[in-house]
């Protein structure tokens, strides 16, 4: 082969198993992964109630934990002022201390960890220039998501220091909720470098473009598993999962008795926990059965293979979703299942930008 004709050679001229590797698209891979990680730990660290155990704030200094007798006197000692210790562990050793205090400290550096991890090979990116201007100034933008990431968790965390040994659940809803927006952002962008490199080649074999049907149709469960992730977020901010524990009735009823107490009304679907639980139910429903639905649809089409992969992917994990729901709820929320649960809803948000982005030419 000529110089010339390697020159001109694209990637998509390359055997599938030999094409190069792209870098930015690897790294964002691995950040999102961290971004799971780091909602993992967070839905263990609530379910532990170990969130509270840090009582300060220090963005710049908190790398380092306690590291003398002396440190770790001081912070249980402000621990100790706080309502969830004379409320709920006013009996609590300092052993029994550093037990929740390692669990949320792991977080909050764990969360410094994917700030490095993404603000460093970015730079790299940069002056490589295997970064366009486009992308740059969206991944600036997730950068400073980040950035306001950690100020919500705080945020978050002062609510259950001043009376209640409690998170606020709004405040709790928008933290994951801005998490889960960081994840499918990063995760949209590294599968779009490949899709993007296929979608020429999508007729020459013998698939046919999506319609925007069922673009549209993706996108309607994109959102609707949001939506039911966000209201699992208002569960767990309310403690909603310790009550109704049957299924598929709430204590023998459809539709149980207590829904609408609260006035205004609207206060109902926030702060209302039999409300709450029968939204999420309702919701959890109906995504089973929307995904299903869709993968169905799906069946037998000329979708290009990537697009149905995904479609099947969201199918199978959306009936791993709801068992863990159900069992998670049955069983009264125990820890492992409750972790379980959260990194489940996350798989499956994946799923759905998976399937999503591959139906989205470039």
């Amino acid at each position: 082969m000529s110089a010339n004709a390697d020159q001109h050679m694209t990637t998509a001229d390359v055997a599938p198993g030999r094409r190069p590797i792209d870098g930015v698209a690897v790294w964002l891979y691995a950040v999102a992964a961290m971004v799971f990680t780091m909602v993992v730990l967070g839905g263990l660290t609530r379910l532990t109630h170990s969130g509270l155990s840090m009582v300060e704030w220090r963005p710049v200094t908190g790398w380092l934990p306690p590291m003398d007798d002396a440190a770790w006197a001081r912070v249980f000692e402000m621990y100790k002022g706080s309502p969830e210790y004379r409320e709920v562990n006013a009996d609590m050793t300092l052993a029994e201390f550093k037990g929740i205090f390692w669990l949320e400290f792991l977080h909050r550096l764990w969360g410094r960890l994917i700030g490095v991890a993404f603000a460093v090979p970015f730079a790299y990116f940069v002056v490589k220039g295997m970064v366009s201007r486009r992308l740059g100034l969206w991944l600036v933008g997730i950068f400073a998501l980040g950035g306001l990431q950690g100020g919500l968790g705080w945020f978050m965390v002062k609510s259950g220091l001043v009376d209640q040994p409690d998170v606020s659940q709004y405040r709790l809803a928008a933290h994951l909720s801005l998490a889960l927006l960081i994840y499918v952002l990063i995760l949209w962008i590294a599968i779009g470098r490949r899709v993007g490199r296929r979608s020429e080649q999508v007729d020459d074999i013998g698939h046919s473009i999506p319609s925007s049907a069922i673009r549209r149709t993706a996108a309607g469960l994109l959102g609707l598993i949001s939506i039911t992730i966000f209201s699992g977020a208002l569960m767990a901010g309310l403690d909603a999962g310790l009550t109704y524990n049957t299924f598929p009735l709430m204590d023998g009823s459809l539709v149980p008795d207590g829904m609408m107490t609260m006035s205004p009304v609207y206060l109902n679907f926030f702060e209302n926990i039999t409300t709450v639980q029968f939204d999420h139910r309702v919701l959890a429903v109906s995504t089973f059965f929307a995904v299903l639905g869709f993968w169905w649809r799906l069946r037998g089409g000329k979708l290009p293979t990537p697009a149905y992969r995904a479609a099947s992917a969201m199918a199978a994990m959306v009936v791993v979703q709801a068992s863990l729901g159900i069992a998670t709820l049955l069983l009264v929320v125990p820890i492992a299942l409750g972790v379980l649960h959260q990194a489940g809803a996350v798989i499956l948000l994946g799923t759905a930008v998976w399937a999503l982005r591959e139906l989205t030419p470039k």
